[in-house]
């Protein structure tokens, strides 16, 4: 479900741009999926409708969402998941979001990463797949 971050500096747009493609890149939207209309989301987060129209159109240039006249927005059915450029695309961009945090808060370097070792193998167990 997308959600609009109002404090957060990066325009709503892109926001929901973003959050799309995590989506599709972490299978939380897979190919024929319907995303939510334009009106509805706007409507839910409290947006104009023109940002999710221009977001979704952006989606559609990219090839993530494709438009059936009549029926909707879906995820495109040959969406490329999990490539390697939207990987680190997507994981640096957390990872600079992550270390503006950490700096502003002053953590250091060694606490971060002990850190983020202990939130990873949480989440290894949590799913099942803790190879260590």
């Amino acid at each position: 479900m997308i959600h609009i971050d109002p404090r957060d500096g990066t325009p709503i747009y892109r926001q929901i741009i973003d959050q799309v493609k995590r989506m599709v890149l972490t299978g939380g939207l897979v190919p024929g999926d319907q995303v939510e209309p334009v009106a509805s989301l706007a409507a839910r987060v409290h947006v104009n409708p023109m940002t999710v129209s221009k977001a979704y159109s952006a989606l559609v240039d990219a090839g993530v969402l494709e438009r059936r006249r009549g029926v909707g927005l879906f995820v495109a059915a040959a969406v490329r998941r999990n490539t390697r450029d939207d990987r680190e695309e997507l994981l640096d961009r957390e990872l600079r979001s992550a270390a503006a945090l950490l700096v502003q808060m002053q953590i250091e370097e060694d606490e971060a990463a002990r850190r983020l070792c202990e939130h990873m193998r949480d989440f290894r167990v949590e799913e099942g797949n803790d190879h260590e």
